[in-house]
């Protein structure tokens, strides 16, 4: 279709892109695409979009990448791409009558000729983003093979700019074998053989081993990346907190939920007022004792408050804040080990509870109160991908749906690669909150605990 713009008639051209780390090859696809018409909308993918399209190593802001695309003269217009489906209301709502993008998705958009023609353009050869964010890969290294570290190496694969073949082992465990025969890297017994061809590392041992190991890594100067929980002492932790910013390293608990969009977006909404003030939280995690759980039980000494409390206390710290005043256990003791623990947090303002188990069953949802609604996340509340908002009035109630990819893994890679990048510790889960979360657990050792 053409419309007349100022007597003339005026074809509209649309396309889409992330257009991050702009380079030869954008710039050429957008002066072709400008060439095929008279108006040229440009669509940019937000943020949260390239997160629910798995697109998770986006390097530059949405505002530097629109820019970038302004300062090439050829936009007429620019759109912010926010959704899957988006493309067929833009072709629809400006009346456009091409639709351009490169030849890499040849046949993957044949299904918008029903609205417009549909064009595939060569792309700039020799040219990618991919491959300019790989000139700066970032070598990291495994620290101890566990069964999670499987998990890590596949979900490693959906981010770009890392490059994973060095393991350090002390011994060969039946873990360590199996993932040998599934992936070629290279295995170092010496640590300073292994630290020599690293950037940053990944840790994952048991509690005795785990402060030698993080000071050790930072004393080489690498990033580190800890599976939790993080079971150091307080002061253990100060002295790595002052090691890591001493050396410029980045220090990072993988407590993969804290990196995941739809945790992230819960809390910002509940923190917003939107149910008045938080009352309290409630969150449980609860499993029975079985595979999925035996390589964690493994690593931790103390049972379920060691093994699974992080979870319910990131939720107390991302909601009611750092100044809890008082914490109480409640466990059912077999032999030292705590097979289930009640927890009580008290807030000035606010409660939270939660159940941990490591031989026993709860709901494992969360709710959160406020004086003017509460929000309901059901289990498992840790993989958050959707809540509900709800209020008196039934009518009020909102549906929250996020994309949870995986086993949530590579949300916390791609966010220990872009503050490696961007030298700088993450602010999704901070390092105040790492230190509130650990204190938490280590109040377990010391507090007056009720047992049955």
């Amino acid at each position: 279709m053409r419309i007349k713009y100022k007597g003339i008639n005026m074809k509209k051209v649309i396309t889409y892109g992330t257009y991050d780390l702009f380079h030869e090859g954008h710039y050429n696809l957008l002066k072709r695409a400008k060439d095929l018409g008279d108006y040229l909308i440009v669509g940019v993918t937000s943020g949260d979009f390239d997160k629910n399209r798995g697109k998770l190593n986006v390097r530059d802001s949405l505002m530097t990448r629109i820019k970038h695309v302004e300062e090439t003269g050829f936009a007429d217009e620019i759109v912010i791409e926010e959704y899957f489906g988006q493309k067929i209301d833009d072709i629809k709502k400006y009346d456009v009558d091409i639709f351009t993008v490169g030849s890499d998705w040849k046949g993957h958009f044949d299904y918008l000729n029903e609205y417009c023609e549909v064009i595939y353009l060569d792309r700039t050869k020799g040219i990618s983003s991919t491959d300019i964010r790989n000139t700066n890969t970032i070598k990291l290294g495994c620290y101890g093979v566990e069964s999670v570290t499987t998990r890590f190496l596949e979900e490693s694969k959906y981010v770009s700019g890392i490059n994973i073949d060095a393991i350090y082992v002390d011994n060969e465990s039946d873990c360590f074998n199996q993932l040998k025969e599934q992936y070629d890297f290279k295995v170092y017994k010496h640590q300073q053989e292994f630290y020599d061809v690293i950037d940053a590392v990944y840790i994952v041992v048991e509690p005795k081993y785990q402060f030698q190991a993080i000071m050790n890594a930072l004393k080489h100067k690498k990033h580190v990346l800890v599976e939790f929980p993080i079971l150091v002492t307080d002061e253990q932790l100060q002295e790595i907190i002052e090691l890591a910013d001493a050396n410029n390293c980045v220090f990072m608990e993988g407590l993969k939920t804290a990196y995941t969009p739809a945790f992230g977006k819960l809390i910002a909404l509940a923190k917003s007022g939107i149910i008045g003030n938080i009352l309290s939280v409630d969150a449980n995690f609860t499993q029975i004792l079985g595979k999925q759980l035996g390589e964690q039980i493994r690593l931790v000494d103390g049972g379920s408050v060691h093994a699974l409390a992080s979870y319910p206390f990131l939720a107390c710290v991302k909601l009611l804040g750092l100044d809890y005043k008082n914490i109480q256990f409640f466990s059912r003791d077999d032999n030292g080990i705590d097979m289930f623990t009640k927890m009580l947090i008290s807030y000035e303002k606010a409660v939270a509870t939660s159940n941990v188990a490591i031989s026993g069953k709860s709901e494992g949802n969360m709710v959160i109160s406020g004086d003017k609604g509460y929000i309901y996340v059901p289990a498992p509340w840790w993989k958050t991908e959707y809540f509900e908002v709800r209020f008196e009035d039934i009518n009020m109630n909102r549906k929250y749906f996020y994309k949870f990819d995986g086993e949530g893994l590579r949300y916390e890679i791609s966010e220990f690669i872009q503050c490696i990048l961007n030298h700088k510790n993450s602010i999704l889960l901070t390092i105040e909150e790492i230190r509130t979360i650990t204190n938490m657990i280590n109040q377990f050792n010391v507090a007056n605990k009720v047992t049955f």
